[in-house]
């Protein structure tokens, strides 16, 4: 694999929005069982959370690069297991070996 290959920003921007609708549809959900408990809504109806969720270009780049770096990482790591344990091969507990701490190291 080449050092250049990244993900295409145009699947990232789709998985952002894809997450952000289901959000959305979440926080209305939410709101409108709130309101059937007797709550009061009070407030503009153009209020942050009511706004679309956007990202400019910089920003997908961007975490295109954080998402390349972390499934790189997390291949490098899991090889390294896979290594030790004798064997060519990455298996799903090898993932799960290093992903505490690749989380927190993220």
């Amino acid at each position: 694999m080449e050092e250049n290959q990244t993900f295409e920003t145009d699947l990232i921007h789709a998985i952002f929005k894809l997450v952000w609708s289901r959000r959305a549809l979440e926080r209305q959900l939410l709101k409108g069982t709130e309101a059937l408990d007797g709550e009061v809504q009070v407030g503009a109806g153009t209020s942050k959370k009511n706004r679309p969720t956007s990202a400019n270009a910089n920003t997908l780049k961007l975490s295109c690069e954080l998402l390349r770096n972390f499934v790189t990482e997390a291949v490098q790591r899991a090889a390294a297991i896979a290594e030790a344990e004798g064997t060519d091969k990455i298996e799903a507990t090898h993932l799960e070996r290093i992903l505490p701490q690749l989380l927190l190291d993220f």
